[in-house]
């Protein structure tokens, strides 16, 4: 009974999931709203799994014409594949997730929300894995597909959360032996990725643009 709700509940262990990364790639940078942002948490998520001994896996999207994963991302501890397909569940990617049966949950983060992540998101999700999305962590060319991409997974069944979040989930207690290491990263809040501008934007133009069906809730 006790795994059955802490399963509902998407609690996240160090032993019990992968982060993801998913297609932080050079040239997606001018594209991408708060790219520079999004780089910060992806930089501190992967920096925090390999503290904690959580295997990373990360994926580029056709590397040979988008360039390779961000200089400022560190995936030289990572398992980085190329990819032609949206989703990261490349068959090796499934292969390597489903070798440890303790680790069925996933954290991911990277862009974008409305493509890759979400159809990542979508595959894990249907062969049983939980998933866990870091809003702080996604973006994408247009904040109305990054907002609704996230709350399309939410419906889904995926748990929507924050870096910091995480992190500190992760580590449970002050006394976790690699507390100090883990607090460090945090120490600077994550930088503001528009996620607060964003949902308020698309709430007004809804408004705006459907007065009657929210004169119908009110």
């Amino acid at each position: 009974m006790a795994s059955t709700v802490a399963r509902r509940l998407g609690r996240l262990a160090s032993n019990n999931c992968y982060f993801f990364l998913c297609d932080m790639q050079e040239k997606f940078r001018p594209s991408i709203r708060y790219f520079p942002e999004i780089t910060n948490v992806a930089d501190r998520m992967v920096k925090a799994a390999n503290i904690l001994d959580i295997p990373v896996i990360a994926t580029e999207q056709y590397p040979k014409g988008l360039g390779s994963t961000v200089s400022e991302i560190d995936v030289s501890k990572a398992r980085v594949f190329p990819k032609t397909i949206f989703s990261m569940l490349l068959p090796e990617v499934k292969t390597i997730i489903e070798e440890d049966s303790k680790r069925r949950s996933v954290v991911i983060f990277g862009i974008e929300t409305q493509v890759c992540v979400q159809q990542t998101t979508l595959d894990l999700l249907n062969i049983g894995f939980e998933v866990h999305i870091v809003a702080d962590g996604v973006s994408s060319r247009s904040q109305v597909d990054r907002m609704l991409a996230i709350e399309r997974m939410r419906q889904s069944g995926a748990f929507i959360t924050t870096s910091e979040s995480i992190l500190f989930e992760l580590l449970g207690d002050s006394k976790h032996p690699k507390f100090k290491e883990v607090q460090a990263l945090a120490k600077t809040s994550a930088p503001d990725s528009g996620l607060i501008a964003s949902s308020e934007s698309i709430v007004s133009h809804l408004v705006k643009e459907h007065p009657s069906l929210f004169k119908q809730n009110l």
